[in-house]
């Protein structure tokens, strides 16, 4: 075949052209693959947030999920605990979960922490009045107690209830862009006795329940070494440990659990759950909620929930799963996540732990997690106070929760409010409604560009 020169001229062309597109391309590529930022904030490991406990499926299941690493006995002894988590309180006599009230919030676990997620409203109403109890806990309110129950059974008085008022209050950024909070406003109503004077309150949305074995797993000598109560570093944030009565040991540990830190282990956790929210009694509470009240049935039947009812309870909330983040090397959620470190989120929300043994449940010990809480309490500020003492834990206090999961609430729970009251429509709110010792972080926050803004929100929903 004759040689074409025009048909040489424009192969030539065409591979120039060609060859041009496939540098400009390869140098984005390697642009983007050597950007600082992507190397420094993108770490493939946090993906598996809770270690081998890690679930990798984003589903409406995926607070709700046994964790992977299971053995077949635990996964057993979890599925057990599903249907004790899940189970319904009647009252007495009844051939199965018999022992509902004479007073109480709810009749399950799961109707607060629905598909084992976060409540979307208040549903526990802590009471107490100045002072302590003889263990140094709050001072329950004569009469009522420490919590507020709603509900009773037939022939018995419910204590009272809340009526929540908000307050629409209308803001700026200084770029212009305007925001609104929900300021509420409790009053307690109807109750079947006067309350007693001083008596304080405190209003709490359930929290998530997936997790909950690896932070009980973390060292509490880690956490007493994290702590800075008198901001020694001198960086504005004053992380403190709360120490509270532990019933099994009659000595007081490290708390944990609860939006105050007010428990703990989970077993504690539980049975606190089973007593306040329900009115059934267990080995470690086996008084009635209402005991030494006008409204105490006497029954004398108690505990109405035994040791391994209890135990495979709190079990199940030891060996969830923890859903694994999403997105995270995409650039925006790289952007945000820099943005968190650097305005300080970080400082209490610490990324990562290495969990410690936790006694039979070799699943969540040893671990490398991502939870992003250091386990201690911070001044939040007066607008987030419920001015209720707990243990060491003042007014003003709480502790710090884990944001893992956070981004997946709408999809497993159906809905995105947030914060201990539930105040918050969404991760934005959550974040303006920090004062305190977080009210720099904040401050920055509202002084990032619209863009940034939205980057540091994108990060959180790929948690």
């Amino acid at each position: 075949m004759p040689f074409n020169s025009n048909n040489s001229k424009i192969t030539t062309t065409s591979i120039i052209i060609y060859s041009v597109i496939i540098l400009a391309f390869s140098a984005i590529i390697y642009s983007c693959a050597t950007d600082p930022e992507i190397i420094n904030w993108y770490n493939p490991d946090e993906y598996a947030a809770g270690g081998a406990t890690t679930l990798y499926e984003a589903t409406s299941a995926a607070f709700s999920t046994p964790a992977p690493n299971l053995s077949a006995s635990a996964f057993q002894k979890h599925m057990e605990g599903d249907v004790t988590f899940e189970a319904t309180f009647v009252t007495a006599p009844a051939p199965n979960n018999a022992g509902l009230g004479p007073i109480f919030n709810d009749v399950s676990c799961v109707n607060c922490h629905t598909l084992d997620g976060r409540g979307d409203k208040p549903s526990v109403f802590r009471l107490s009045i100045p002072g302590t109890d003889l263990n140094g806990g709050p001072n329950p309110a004569p009469g009522f107690g420490g919590q507020l129950q709603d509900k009773a059974v037939f022939g018995t008085l419910a204590e009272g209830n809340v009526t929540t008022t908000y307050i629409e209050e209308f803001y700026s950024y200084p770029d212009g862009t305007t925001y609104s909070l929900l300021r509420p406003i409790y009053t307690i109503d109807n109750t079947y006795m006067p309350l007693p004077p001083g008596t304080m309150l405190s209003v709490r949305a359930a929290p998530p329940v997936f997790g909950l074995g690896l932070l009980e797993a973390i060292n509490s000598f880690d956490i007493i070494a994290s702590a800075d109560e008198n901001d020694n570093n001198q960086d504005g944030i004053s992380g403190k440990v709360n120490f509270v009565y532990d019933v099994v040991s009659g000595t007081n540990q490290v708390g944990r659990f609860g939006w105050k830190a007010n428990q703990p282990h989970l077993d504690q956790q539980t049975a606190g759950a089973f007593s306040g929210d329900m009115g059934i009694t267990t080995p470690l509470f086996p008084q009635e909620s209402c005991s030494g009240q006008v409204q105490d049935d006497g029954l004398g039947d108690d505990p109405e929930v035994d040791a391994v009812f209890l135990d495979v309870t709190s079990f199940y909330t030891k060996t969830l799963a923890v859903p694994a983040p999403r997105n995270l090397d995409n650039p925006q959620v790289q952007k945000g996540k820099q943005l968190f470190f650097e305005i300080g989120c970080e400082n209490c929300h610490r990324q990562k732990w290495t969990t410690g043994v936790l006694a039979d449940i070799p699943e969540v010990s040893n671990q490398t997690i991502y939870p992003y809480t250091d386990m201690l309490l911070h001044d939040m500020g007066p607008d987030l106070a419920d001015n209720r003492p707990d243990y060491l834990a003042n007014g003003y206090e709480w502790k710090t929760r884990p944001l893992w999961g956070i981004g997946l609430t709408a999809l497993a729970n159906g809905h995105t409010r947030f914060l201990h009251d539930a105040r918050a429509r969404n991760l934005e709110e959550a974040i303006l409604w920090h004062g305190g010792e977080a009210q720099k972080s904040t401050d920055a926050f509202k002084n990032l560009s619209a863009t940034e803004r939205a980057n540091l929100i994108k990060f959180l929903e790929a948690l």
